[in-house]
């Protein structure tokens, strides 16, 4: 077997691609400039060394392939020296579908958000129907361990991000997979540092649907408009809608607000009902999606179902990571404001009326130039208060999100002043939300550790 070099090997699609090649027996090596739980725990934990930094030298000399993640660009010094040194060089997507997806069926997940949760919740369903799926999520789902899986089953599970594969290729990722099964969850704008509108990401999703075969699935969002828009550019694959319409061929019918308890009908018939430890209409939909999936690749759904009780999704999808003073911390991953309103909302019709107070990272590109600064505060109307993490690099102003938020709001220059802020507004019974799509200086657990009685 040859020897891998990953540039970006931190990140969570390409700590998923790290793992795959070390299961298929190659030599695994890596270097990222932002390692950190829970990719960095993974890493370890398969013995895969991991060099900090990017430097000339980082990439050795006999090195068969080199694997370069999208966040990677020309200027780097380790793109420069492999460029300079004519080493063999390729993107993780491309890797993906040239080393492990042919030969499978594979099922993609696309769409602005949800890919992660969508993604495990269809591989737990395919694993509990006993087809022992591979899979490439963007995260490290509880239920297995790990973030990717070869799988000795036909089927392969891949989160489908829209964003651009790499340097030298500003295809979507989603592109190299060429699905017979593909979810559209959803469509917004997002990725303002490459995208420069939404028409443009509705045409990567275009580009999506043309590979899918006339024998495949397309799980398509039916209260989605951009999805309607992309299905009208011209589709070739048979169409099943998701939602809470119930003309729709999948519809959900909620038995609890907050979503912990869903029925769910196809075509009309009722399948049967889910009761699970997710929250929000959100999860609803990615449950639903998923279910539509498995049952397109000829899963008995009633077989499948109440395996979704034991569900235990994604670290760092609100994660609870412990209890003090009577005040609960969560972790979650939240990048965009859609995200970010959903899960609040999740959160306020279990929690009731006790106070959630959410501390938060703007960190996507998207974040930081910007592009979403009218929509956060509305996003945010499900708390109660909001310390917000204005870095001084952060390129907007963040007084306006500030001044426009429903409660009460925080902005401080780094991670100990919001700890500090935090532990002066914290009290009995709150619920304490730290978002953000980036490692936060272990600012979540630090908070539970400040918490602790010494």
């Amino acid at each position: 077997m040859s020897t891998i070099h990953i540039l970006g090997i931190a990140g969570t699609f390409m700590g998923g691609v790290a793992a795959l090649a070390r299961e298929k027996g190659h030599t695994v090596r890596g270097s990222d400039q932002a390692i950190y739980p829970p990719m960095s725990t993974q890493l370890e934990r398969l013995g895969i060394a991991l060099d900090p930094g990017y430097r000339a030298d980082s990439v050795a000399p006999d090195c068969d392939e080199v694997v370069i993640g999208n966040a990677l660009s020309r200027g780097n010094p380790a793109v420069e020296a492999v460029l300079d040194a004519g080493q063999r060089y390729i993107s993780g997507a491309q890797w993906l579908s040239e080393q492990v997806l042919p030969g499978r069926d594979t099922l993609a997940v696309a769409g602005t958000h949800g890919k992660t949760t969508t993604t495990t919740i269809l591989t737990w369903l395919l694993h509990s129907a006993g087809r022992e799926p591979g899979f490439l999520i963007g995260g490290v789902a509880e239920d297995f361990g790990v973030s990717a899986r070869i799988g000795s089953g036909r089927e392969f599970v891949v989160e489908a991000d829209e964003y651009d594969t790499a340097f030298f290729d500003k295809r979507s990722k989603f592109v190299h997979y060429r699905p017979l099964v593909a979810i559209l969850n959803n469509l917004e704008y997002d990725h303002a540092d490459i995208f420069p509108d939404v028409a443009a990401i509705q045409r990567q999703f275009h580009h999506l649907i043309r590979t899918v075969p006339a024998r495949g699935r397309l799980i398509v969002n039916g209260e989605d408009a951009y999805l309607a828009e992309v299905l009208a550019m011209g589709c070739w694959t048979p169409v099943e809608r998701f939602g809470f319409d119930p003309a729709l061929e999948w519809h959900a019918e909620l038995v609890e607000a907050d979503g912990s308890v869903f029925v769910v009908h196809h075509r009309g018939a009722r399948i049967g009902e889910v009761r699970w430890s997710l929250l929000g209409r959100h999860n609803v939909l990615n449950g639903l999606a998923a279910l539509a999936a498995a049952h397109a690749v000829g899963v008995e759904l009633a077989t499948v179902m109440p395996a979704l009780a034991a569900f235990r999704s994604v670290k760092r999808r609100l994660e609870v990571i412990g209890q003090a003073r009577d005040v609960t911390v969560y972790d979650d991953f939240a990048h965009h404001p859609t995200a970010i309103r959903t899960t609040l909302e999740g959160l306020r019709a279990r929690v009731g009326e006790a106070r959630i107070v959410v501390a938060m990272e703007p960190r996507s590109n998207s974040m930081r130039l910007g592009a979403h600064a009218q929509a956060l505060a509305p996003s945010l109307d499900g708390a109660d208060a909001v310390v917000f993490l204005h870095r001084p690099e952060l390129a907007w102003d963040a007084a306006g999100v500030i001044a426009a938020v429903r409660g009460d709001a925080y902005a401080v220059p780094d991670t100990d002043a919001l700890l500090s802020r935090l532990d002066a507004i914290a009290m009995p019974g709150d619920h304490v939300v730290f978002m953000s799509n980036g490692g936060f200086d272990g600012a979540p657990r630090r908070f539970l550790a400040q918490l602790q009685p010494s």
